[in-house]
């Protein structure tokens, strides 16, 4: 498969610096080569050689990536990837002019709406307007992003004016929705954000899949839900998020049923329950959670040793395949289904690659495969469809719930809207109006 961009002529770094088709190879050369150590090159992995560059195995060049000349760029895939275009839009893709400083990452340069202005550290990033952006300027002069780590502090400054728009703490969320005044301020919106439990379908009684039903049965995930993210989400049944096409708002989900849930351990030949080990990070919200999971568990014999860890040891061990359960989080890259199931259940990615249940199903693997390389969007939705409800029915992880964005805006502030991916913002219609 290969794909031709023709760029728009005029566009100028906001150095004054001409943008063309070289940049746009020299920008992912330089992101995919050895000595650049970013680790994040992945999403350019499925142009023909970008693996081998990255590896240090190819040649100097990229041979799936051309330019005829300054305003075209040739795509040549490796094989047919119908999501690829997205990929693009991700971080890693973004083009930078020649001659990169070493301190590029302390003042960028770019072609986008906004100009870098100053980083002052742990305090905020300042950015200015920039006129002769291609796409409409934007609507504000200025735009500066704060750092507050402590939350209450957050919402202090929120409240006396000196912030435009909040990021609610889920410890905030009750009271601001409770709050008449302060609910007319509320902007939500479905995260693209899944809560689980890995469960490793290779481990002892967990490769049964009556056990990791029943685990499904006995965890109350809309307590979990309620009670220490405050409703902030919606229950998970599957792990498709039904913002996404392909997501499936109306399937039935494993609601909590302790007689249910014995029922599957004793066909499974478990009438006396199992022993486990729950891993899970130490950041909140998790140990939280993981207690709530171990709590209900306890009610159908499951007993559960819970085992915290910071961040990355809890998931180098469980891509090492030591957990038998791992509490975790997963935010999409780029908005497609795509970006669950294959990461997180493909046999592909057993372990580093991101399926840390270390399922694996044939039909769903082809299922997937397919739609990965299906150019019909209603044909690949359909598969994303079937996937899904397939490997929900084998329970590779306990379907805990999907996230849900929740920020305060100022009334004098308009056209705020909240991104449907964490990356989506861009602030450029967002206004400034005078306040009353």
């Amino acid at each position: 498969m290969t794909y031709t961009f023709h760029l728009r002529k005029g566009v100028k770094f906001h150095d004054g610096r001409p943008f063309s088709a070289k940049n746009v190879l020299a920008s992912w050369q330089r992101v995919l080569d050895p000595k650049t150590k970013g680790g994040r090159g992945w999403p350019l992995y499925p142009i023909a050689g970008a693996k081998e560059y990255a590896d240090g195995t190819g040649g100097r060049t990229i041979s799936g990536l051309t330019a005829p000349n300054d305003s075209t760029v040739v795509i040549r895939l490796k094989e047919p990837f119908a999501i690829f275009p997205k990929l693009l839009a991700m971080p890693v893709a973004a083009i930078v002019p020649d001659s990169v400083p070493a301190n590029f990452g302390e003042k960028p340069i770019g072609t986008g709406p906004w100009k870098f202005v100053e980083w002052k550290h742990d305090d905020y990033l300042k950015f200015a307007a920039n006129p002769d952006y291609f796409d409409t300027p934007p609507k504000a002069d200025t735009l500066i992003a704060r750092i507050v780590p402590e939350p209450s502090t957050a919402v202090a400054e929120f409240e006396s004016g000196n912030v435009d728009v909040l990021y609610v703490p889920e410890g905030e969320t009750r009271n601001w929705e409770q709050t008449d005044e302060k609910k007319a301020m509320l902007e939500s919106a479905p995260a693209l954000r899944v809560f689980y439990i890995a469960i490793n379908t290779t481990r002892g009684p967990l490769a049964d899949v009556r056990v990791r039903q029943a685990l499904n049965y006995a965890t109350d995930s809309k307590a979990i839900l309620e009670g220490i993210v405050s409703g902030r989400g919606n229950l998970a049944a599957g792990v498709i998020p039904p913002a996404l096409p392909g997501g499936d708002s109306t399937r039935k989900g494993y609601t909590r049923d302790v007689a249910k849930a014995k029922q599957l351990l004793a066909e499974a030949g478990f009438a006396n329950g199992i022993d486990i080990e729950l891993w899970s990070s130490q950041t909140p919200p998790f140990p939280r959670i993981a207690q709530a999971v171990q709590a209900n568990l306890k009610d159908v014999n499951v007993r559960v040793t819970l085992v915290q860890r910071d961040a990355s040891s809890m998931r180098e061990a469980a891509r090492a395949g030591k957990t038998d359960m791992a509490l975790k989080d997963w935010f999409a890259d780029y908005p497609d289904a795509e970006n669950f199931l294959y990461p997180l259940l493909h046999t592909a990615n057993r372990g580093v690659g991101g399926n840390v249940s270390f399922y694996s199903n044939p039909q769903f693997d082809k299922l997937v495969s397919d739609a990965r390389r299906e150019q019909d969007e209603a044909a690949r939705t359909a598969m994303y469809k079937q996937a899904d409800e397939m490997e929900y029915q084998d329970a590779p992880m306990i379907y805990l719930f999907f996230y849900k964005e929740l920020y305060a805006v100022q009334p004098w502030i308009t056209n705020f809207k909240v991104p449907t991916i964490f990356t989506g913002q861009r602030w450029t219609d967002v206004q400034i109006m005078p306040r009353r």
